[in-house]
């Protein structure tokens, strides 16, 4: 065993690096799930309820690179509630260098929720500069989905009753979507790992120490161990580690 020097990777990193480190592999075969959470060195999800209590310069930073690579944001309901989502920013220099590697301008949310329990007043739907997808079901109540539509939404549905990570994916797929973006939350990462479809993760450990209640980053009915490589580790001056997990893939 060897001891990993932090200080080695305190090189000053420009937004070019970062995007190096972090881009997609070039494939079209199936969507590539990348995931991306914070957590606090006692691995907690939140402080004072979201995420934004954990954030550091250095998360945030990774968070703007890492939604400019993406085709799509996928989050589950809960989510956005919680975190008061609105659409994504994207400044004008990334939207060129989007246009560039032939994507749209600014990826789309999109959105879990079996119930289609989202208000049509959020600012995910009166915030944004493109149209938020509902990925719901059919027994979602009609009006739900209707006032969502009405507001600007396109509403998907794509089981009976739940919204199966297989059909998630296959449906971003087919709408050109390969570059899958998961900023959560705990449950919907959960069903990802049991559903074998989660293909990295970029953890952001933030120099803190939470305690209380708050969830670990994902949870499900059963364990769903799946193994991982570290691509990499990168550390910020004010303790934030960025680390970058890879799955490891026989054959």
């Amino acid at each position: 065993m060897q001891r990993l020097d932090i200080a080695t990777h305190l090189t000053p990193l420009d937004d070019d690096k970062l995007r190096d480190l972090h881009v997609y592999p070039d494939t079209t075969s199936a969507p590539w799930v990348r995931v991306n959470f914070v957590s606090s060195i006692d691995g907690a999800v939140s402080a004072d309820g979201t995420s934004a209590g954990l954030g550091t310069p250095a998360d945030k930073r990774l968070f703007g690179v890492l939604r400019e690579l993406a085709d799509v944001i996928l989050v589950g309901a809960g989510t956005v509630r919680a975190e008061n989502y609105g659409g994504a920013r994207v400044t004008a220099e990334r939207r060129a260098r989007r246009r560039e590697r032939g994507q749209a301008d600014v990826p789309p949310i999109a959105v879990v929720t079996a119930s289609a329990d989202i208000d049509p007043a959020s600012r995910l739907l009166t915030d944004n500069t493109t149209a938020p997808l509902i990925l719901t079901t059919a027994d979602a109540p009609r009006d739900r989905k209707a006032g969502l539509e009405a507001a600007g939404a396109r509403v998907l549905e794509l089981g009976e009753s739940t919204v199966p990570p297989a059909a998630i994916l296959d449906t971003l797929h087919g709408l050109g979507l390969a570059r899958v973006l998961c900023e959560g939350g705990p449950g919907l990462f959960g069903q990802l790992l049991a559903a074998d479809a989660v293909d990295e993760l970029c953890l952001t450990t933030a120099p803190l120490l939470v305690a209380g209640t708050a969830p670990r980053i994902a949870f499900s009915p059963d364990a769903a161990p799946t193994a991982m490589r570290r691509a990499h580790l990168l550390g910020d001056e004010d303790g934030t580690l960025l680390a970058r997990w890879v799955r490891e893939r026989n054959g």
